[in-house]
């Protein structure tokens, strides 16, 4: 009888992975048809009849990468790795905070660089990892793990992670300078729906308007279970109640630019130094003092850690579909299996349920006019 072929895997090899397209591998050695013409015959029976461009062979785009589980099964090929998590990534230089309180600063591992992955970043801040010690103070990023809550936008036709593994999702905006945006809290609100976060609405520089100018808005967002807070940076109004929001959570901030996501940051932790600048008052535009999502970790004894965002003045969604935007609004998201027509956008479409509900005020016109506009300016040009 023949042997029975086990289904099992070797833990000794690695996993198949595929590779950017610039990846060179080798190339083909001599030119054939000139080595025929010169009447070299007998050297052809030598030379390999053809070449695989994919699976085996020397132009494959995929190579086999050793995993974690290796050097954990395997003694003879034991590593030391330590684990912990991405403070910030930055081009070539990533800061790692490991599990033992120890900051280092890595280098990624080349062939981790060379993976086909889909998005701009193949480190960004809050990843798990696991670094390989190489001084006190340094290290190579050999392995990274499984994502989840993620925090992703379109840029340039690509995703671009702006955090990873987060919970909660803080969105930013200012009361004035720059002018309350709620199209942008729109479109944050449903980027947390899709990732299935939990958002909390922060209306920032309260100080500088009447907040019953607001109250309207705010009622629109309470209805749909969405929390609101009023804060001030320069005043203190709220800061202890954003203390309490942030204790124990792995919390992104998020928001436009000059809103003032690291002021409060620094009224929630003193000591913490984050640069703050002025919003011009000529058009009322932040500028750009936080470059790069950075974690943060919280001194609090219940723990907890928050990502500093680079300010935003225009969030493209990613892998959200015309079809799905109006299941992931909540004040929309009861009538749209009321349509006359199973893949109605709710638009143009006669006998939308949705459509009368804004006529007959049960939708918010302002949420709905933002609905269209982010299909018919973004969705649907795609």
């Amino acid at each position: 009888m023949g042997k029975k072929k086990s289904n099992r895997k070797n833990p000794s090899k690695g996993e198949r992975v595929n590779f950017r397209k610039r990846y060179q591998g080798r190339v083909r050695d001599g030119d054939l048809t000139r080595e025929f013409n010169q009447g070299e015959q007998d050297s052809l029976a030598d030379v390999r009849q053809s070449e695989r461009v994919s699976g085996k062979g020397d132009l494959t785009r995929k190579r086999t990468v050793s995993q974690l589980k290796d050097h954990e099964n395997d003694p003879s090929r034991a590593v030391d790795l330590v684990a912990g998590r991405v403070l910030r990534a930055h081009g070539l230089a990533n800061t790692v905070l490991t599990d033992d309180g120890q900051r280092l600063e890595c280098s990624i591992r080349q062939v981790l660089k060379s993976l086909s992955i889909d998005g701009r970043g193949t480190v960004v801040a809050g990843d798990r990892v696991r670094v390989r010690m190489e001084t006190e103070s340094t290290g190579m990023i050999e392995h990274v793990d499984p994502r989840r809550g993620v925090i992703s936008r379109t840029s340039r036709g690509q995703q671009h992670v702006i955090a990873a593994n987060v919970d909660h999702l803080l969105i930013v905006a200012s009361a004035a300078m720059p002018s309350l945006k709620p199209v942008l809290i729109d479109r944050f609100l449903l980027s947390a729906e899709q990732c299935d976060l939990s958002p909390v609405i922060i209306i920032n520089k309260c100080d500088l308007v009447d907040p019953v100018t607001l109250q309207q808005l705010v009622g629109v967002y309470a209805s749909m279970g969405y929390r609101t807070l009023f804060t001030s940076a320069q005043s203190g109004v709220n800061i202890d109640s954003l203390r309490e929001l942030l204790a124990g959570k792995q919390t992104a901030v998020a928001g436009q630019s000059g809103v003032g996501k690291s002021s409060l940051l620094n009224a929630v932790q003193p000591g913490l130094g984050l640069a703050v600048s002025e919003v011009s008052r000529d058009n009322q535009k932040g500028r750009h003092t936080t470059t790069s999502a950075q974690l943060i970790p919280i001194t609090d004894p219940r723990g907890g850690a928050v990502f500093d965002t680079p300010g935003i003045r225009q969030f493209q969604l990613w892998d959200i579909s015309p079809e799905e935007v109006s299941g992931l609004m909540p004040d929309i998201r009861p009538y749209v299996g009321q349509c006359r027509y199973a893949n109605c956008l709710h638009l143009a479409e006669d006998d939308c349920s949705v459509k009368n509900a804004v006529a007959d005020g049960r939708i918010d016109a302002r949420r709905y006019d933002a609905y269209c506009h982010l299909l018919e300016d973004d969705l649907l040009k795609q």
